[in-house]
């Protein structure tokens, strides 16, 4: 006798579970979407901030060989200096040149901090 009982589901009941199925998809569907689109989002952003940091980086190296070439070539014109007021009008020429350098490095320095923190 329990082999003749067929088990039947209400029609009105397997709509409600295919609904509630199709809105549980779209749902899940919605936050994968939503997931893939922050995951992306945070790679350029990390990518750019990467690129960023990078361009930093060498501009200081840049900078920095800059400034010891300039020292070594001052250091080798004073070591050919023929008195002492040839060794003070270097020193003049070097210190505004160092003033004029690092005022610019300090500008480009101040660009790319404010290229960084704008992205």
């Amino acid at each position: 006798m329990a082999q003749d009982m067929k088990f039947e589901i209400p029609a009105e009941m397997r709509e409600f579970a295919e609904k509630s199925m199709d809105q549980a998809k779209q749902a899940f569907d919605g936050f994968v979407a939503a997931t893939r689109h922050a995951v992306g989002t945070a790679e350029t952003q990390a990518k750019t901030l990467h690129s960023n940091a990078r361009e930093a980086g060498q501009l200081a190296m840049n900078f920095a060989e800059r400034n010891l070439t300039a020292s070594f070539d001052f250091a080798h014109r004073l070591l050919k200096a023929k008195d002492a007021k040839e060794v003070t009008e270097l020193q003049v020429e070097y210190i505004k040149s160092q003033i004029a350098t690092l005022s610019e490095q300090a500008k480009a320095l101040s660009e790319q901090a404010s290229k960084m923190t704008a992205k």
